[in-house]
């Protein structure tokens, strides 16, 4: 599932592709037809991330909201002519040069602009908001007793964050990704809360994940390919000290961890 920095740079994008003029909207699947023909000739306003949600905001009021869930892609098409929207687009928005297509998202809805605020009051700070407020994430972590390799992924505590990113930043802070989230200190989660806004906006920029540092890589960031990294995620020796990782689900996903980067 793709995490929040690849949603923030997807509202990046279609603002630089879309916002500002009249879409053409289209829908290849008829589940959509209904939401497509409401917005086609729209003016798109702005498009922003909140954790793995995206909205599209048009001059009528109509926000669009995209969660892509598991298998959800959208595909910038440039070429012109284009091909036609297939039975898998289950969205095309066009501009000006440019048309995105989207398929298998586990959300696409117009919704009112009382329905998106629904949706963002059950949801956690996201890192890369300018505003967020890590004490509401630090109120239900030290509250809980649940996993803090579980609170990690769950929305309505921190927005955005998901397997590969929690694999990662636990093993950066050194916390046992199975320790209670009453039992993490403030100074743990001071410091898991720092890395979380930094990875993230590295991976905006980036537009990967990539969290080891270049001299521990041996060489920059824009040279290492999808999957290299990383300390811990799908690894199997730890990329800071090199002890083999422990494997174990945690909230139905796989988790890694380093016995001695992050003791129990």
């Amino acid at each position: 599932m793709p995490e929040g920095h690849t949603i923030h740079r997807l509202a990046r994008d279609h603002n630089v592709d879309l916002a500002g003029r009249p879409v053409e909207a289209v829908a290849g699947q008829e589940r959509f037809r209904e939401g497509a023909d409401r917005l086609h000739g729209q003016v798109l306003e702005k498009a922003e991330a909140w954790g793995k949600h995206l909205f599209h905001t048009f001059d009528s009021g109509d926000v669009l909201h995209v969660h892509l869930g598991l298998i959800g892609k959208w595909f910038r098409r440039v070429a012109d002519p284009r091909p036609e929207p297939t039975a898998t687009t289950r969205l095309r928005l066009t501009g000006d040069h440019v048309a995105w297509d989207l398929t298998g998202p586990m959300v696409c809805a117009v919704v009112s602009p009382d329905e998106r605020a629904q949706v963002l009051a059950r949801l956690g700070p996201d890192p890369l908001r300018r505003r967020a407020d890590p004490e509401r994430m630090w109120a239900k972590v030290q509250r809980s007793s649940k996993a803090i390799g579980l609170l990690l992924m769950e929305q309505d505590v921190v927005a955005g964050v998901g397997n590969v990113y929690r694999s990662e930043l636990l093993n950066i802070a050194g916390i046992d990704p199975r320790r209670p989230g009453r039992a993490v200190t403030r100074d743990e989660f001071d410091v898991l809360w720092a890395e979380t806004v930094r990875q993230l906006r590295l991976g905006l920029r980036r537009n990967k994940i990539v969290t080891m540092h270049s001299h521990e890589v041996g060489r920059p960031a824009s040279k290492v390919r999808r999957g290299e990294g990383l300390y811990v995620y799908k690894q199997y020796a730890c990329g800071r000290c090199h002890s083999v990782l422990d494997v174990f689900p945690i909230a139905g996903r796989t988790t890694w961890r380093c016995p001695t980067c992050q003791p129990s």
